[in-house]
């Protein structure tokens, strides 16, 4: 099991969130939900998928494109788990 706080992650879920403006669980949340349709699992990967939204988002913010509709998508839930929870 990897570190709940991975300051690499946590760094880059951060500039997510800057460049979307929203808060770090939003953009924490966009990442694992962009992890579970592609099966990852490991810190690696997770790290990989975070610094690949946050290339996109740059990317887009650059062309002057509104990044927020692009991920607007991802917090919808996947068709077999609509009624999933997750407890604390």
């Amino acid at each position: 099991m990897y570190p709940i706080n991975d300051r690499e992650y946590l760094k880059t879920c951060a500039e997510i969130a800057s460049e979307l403006s929203i808060s770090l669980s939003s953009a924490k949340k966009k990442v694992e939900i962009q992890m579970s349709r592609q099966a990852s699992k490991t810190i690696e990967e997770k790290r990989k998928i975070a610094q690949d939204i946050l290339v996109l988002c740059k990317k887009e913010n650059s062309k002057g494109y509104a990044t927020a509709q692009l991920f607007d998508e991802l917090m919808e839930s996947l068709n077999n788990e609509d009624n999933f929870l997750v407890e604390d």
